[in-house]
């Protein structure tokens, strides 16, 4: 089961063509429960304590995962090349039309 299909069972998140809402209408609570949905429990409260919205994490770079949340790099990498980099990437080609 693929991390978004887990993430939309778990927080029965409405769905838009197959793929998740558009990241940039998240709030700090939204993308808590992403990162909690999808197995980063423990490094989600990152997320909270720096005020990450959506808008915020969209804007994110490799660097700002890796040194600005305060967070062990595996879990870092993991998180930004299986989630923030992809949900950057699903939201501009949404936005490009």
């Amino acid at each position: 089961m693929s991390m978004l299909h887990t993430y939309i069972r778990l927080k029965n998140s409405p769905v838009e063509n197959g793929q998740l809402p558009d990241p940039a209408n998240w709030g700090v609570a939204d993308v808590v429960n992403y990162f909690k949905a999808t197995g980063f429990e423990e490094q989600a409260t990152a997320f909270q304590d720096q005020e990450i919205d959506g808008k915020s994490l969209l804007l994110m770079t490799r660097n700002d995962v890796l040194t600005g949340l305060s967070i062990k790099l595996g879990p870092a990498l993991k998180i930004y090349e299986y989630h923030v980099k992809p949900l950057q990437t699903q939201h501009l080609k949404t936005n490009a039309s």
